[in-house]
């Protein structure tokens, strides 16, 4: 069974998408076994064009992908839950584990710096899964 990693926020559109892209980026780069996907808890109904353009740029399709909402199975089922800003209230079950990421800022108000910042945090999760996974 692959490793999975859940990348939330709030409206699935952008911060949670770069993050899980480059996150299953990177592990392809490395070999790594893991699955990166994202959700909101509010998703919007298309990834945020400035994002889909911007990772396009960067040779990842997001054609295909559409927002979804998260349902509370995966929050238990997943490896690794990552939350950007999401507030998961009495959707979280008790006992679960979540990193904040919160302090990347909304790419509707600067995107360079919010993929800057997802890139860096993403980096660092993939060394470290490169030592745990191996």
């Amino acid at each position: 069974m692959s490793y999975t990693i859940l990348f939330l926020c709030p409206h699935g559109a952008a911060k949670s998408v770069m993050a899980a892209a480059y996150c299953q980026q990177l592990a392809g780069q490395y070999g790594l076994d893991l699955q990166a996907i994202s959700a909101g808890t509010e998703p919007d109904a298309t990834v945020s064009p400035s994002v889909a353009e911007l990772l396009q740029a960067e040779g990842i399709d997001l054609t295909s992908h559409i927002p979804r909402h998260v349902i509370r199975e995966e929050l238990t089922t997943a490896s690794r839950v990552i939350s950007l800003g999401c507030d998961l209230g009495d959707l979280l079950p008790l006992g679960t584990q979540v990193e904040r990421w919160d302090d990347v800022p909304p790419p509707s108000q600067n995107l360079m710096i919010a993929r800057d910042l997802i890139r860096t945090y993403v980096e660092s999760l993939v060394v470290e899964l490169k030592k745990e996974l191996k």
